[in-house]
C-alpha cells in the first residue's frame, strides 16, 4: 500500500517508516520538519495541503502518529495543540474517507487517561488498573484534551463512514527525560517503568504494523509492555512493590543494587495491553525480564535513552 506517514520525522515516524518499507509498503512522510522518511513539509492543520497529499501521491491508508505532545504545552498556545492534534486529525480523517480508505491509524496516548486522581495516588482498590475499558476519561491538561478529541473524531468517522479505524494509545516510549520526577530519573526510571507503563519505540512501531494489518472495525488499544503482575497484585504493589518484584523477580532487588538503581516503592497505576495481544497478535517483545537480563549480563540497556533528545520543529508548529 501506499501509505501516509505524518510525524514521519519524529521518534515514532523515524522508527516506523523502514519497518513500513520492509514490509513491501510505500511511505509518503508528513512532518513540519524534514528528516529521512519525510517528503512533504507541512502541516496537518493545512487541510489543502492534506487533501493535495492524499490525491498527488495515491494515497491508500494513513498512520496519523504527527501530533503535539505533553512536553510542547510549554512551547506552543493550546490554539496550535487544537489545530495539530483536533483540526489536523478531522482533516485527514475526511481526506482519507473522499479517498476511499479501507483503514486509518491514529496514535493517542495513555496520558488522556491520567485523571487527578489518578495521577494523585493509588486508589481505593490500590494500584489502577489501566485498559481500554477504563474510566472515565477525565484528561488534565490540554494535551490530552485534545488527543481525546481526536479519538472521538475517529470514532465519529468510522461509524459514519464505515473506515477501518485502530486508536493506539501508546505508553511512554520516549527517549527524553520524565518533566516531572527527579529521582529517580534516566534510564534508571524508565526501566523502573517497563513493570507498568513503557515500551519501547521499536514495540511501539511493530504495534501500529500490526494493527495496518490486522485491525478491524473501530477499536482502542493500549500499547505498553505486558507487565508482571495481576489484578490480584493491585493493592500490594500500591503500599511495597519490591515485595511483590520479589516474588516475580527473586533477583531483581540485588540486580539493581549493583547497578546503583533503587526500584519503586509505590506502582499506583499498571497499563494492561491483554487486547493488543487478543486480537492484533502483538505483544512486546522488551519487558522488564529484558532489563534484568541486560543487567545481568552487563549488556547495554534495550531502550534508548536521550535527555536532551526534543520533537523536531520548523517555526510554527501550525504553519
Amino acid at each position: 500500500m501506499r501509505v501516509l506517514l505524518t510525524g514521519s520525522s519524529g521518534w515514532l515516524g523515524r522508527h516506523l517508516a523502514p519497518l513500513l518499507e520492509a514490509k513491501g509498503h510505500t511511505v509518503v512522510g508528513l512532518d513540519v520538519a524534514p528528516g529521512a522518511a519525510t517528503s512533504v513539509i507541512g502541516s496537518v492543520a493545512d487541510r489543502a495541503l492534506v487533501f493535495r497529499t492524499v490525491a498527488e501521491h495515491g494515497i491508500e491508508a494513513i498512520v496519523h502518529s504527527g501530533a503535539l505532545h505533553k512536553p510542547d504545552i510549554v512551547r506552543f498556545p493550546r490554539q496550535a495543540f487544537v489545530d495539530v492534534n483536533v483540526t489536523g486529525t478531522l482533516n485527514l480523517l475526511e481526506a482519507a474517507v473522499e479517498a476511499g480508505h479501507a483503514r486509518f491509524l491514529f496514535t493517542s496516548t495513555t496520558s488522556l487517561m491520567v485523571r487527578d486522581d489518578v495521577r494523585a495516588g493509588a486508589g481505593e482498590a490500590g494500584a489502577w488498573w489501566m485498559d481500554e475499558h477504563f474510566g472515565p476519561i477525565a484528561p488534565r491538561n490540554v494535551y490530552g484534551v485534545t488527543k481525546r478529541a481526536g479519538e472521538d473524531m475517529c470514532r465519529l468517522i468510522a461509524r459514519e463512514s464505515g473506515m477501518v479505524v485502530a486508536i493506539l494509545r501508546t505508553g511512554r516510549f520516549f527517549p527524553e527525560d520524565d518533566d516531572t520526577h527527579a529521582i529517580p530519573s534516566g534510564p534508571n526510571l524508565k526501566a523502573n517503568e517497563f513493570l507498568n507503563r513503557r515500551l519501547t519505540v521499536g514495540d511501539a512501531a511493530l504495534a501500529h504494523l500490526a494493527a495496518l494489518e490486522r485491525a478491524e472495525g473501530c477499536e482502542t488499544f493500549v500499547l505498553s509492555a505486558p507487565p508482571p503482575f495481576t489484578r490480584a497484585d493491585a493493592v500490594e504493589l500500591a503500599v511495597d512493590a519490591p515485595a511483590v518484584i520479589a516474588r516475580y523477580f527473586p533477583d531483581a532487588a540485588e540486580l539493581y543494587a549493583r547497578a546503583g538503581w533503587v526500584l519503586p516503592e509505590r506502582i499506583e497505576r499498571v497499563y494492561d495491553p491483554a487486547k493488543a495481544e487478543r486480537l492484533l497478535g502483538w505483544r512486546a517483545r522488551t519487558d522488564f525480564a529484558a532489563i534484568l537480563a541486560a543487567l545481568r549480563d552487563g549488556a547495554e540497556m534495550p531502550f534508548a535513552h536521550d535527555p536532551d533528545w526534543i520533537s523536531p520543529v520548523l517555526g510554527d508548529a501550525t504553519a
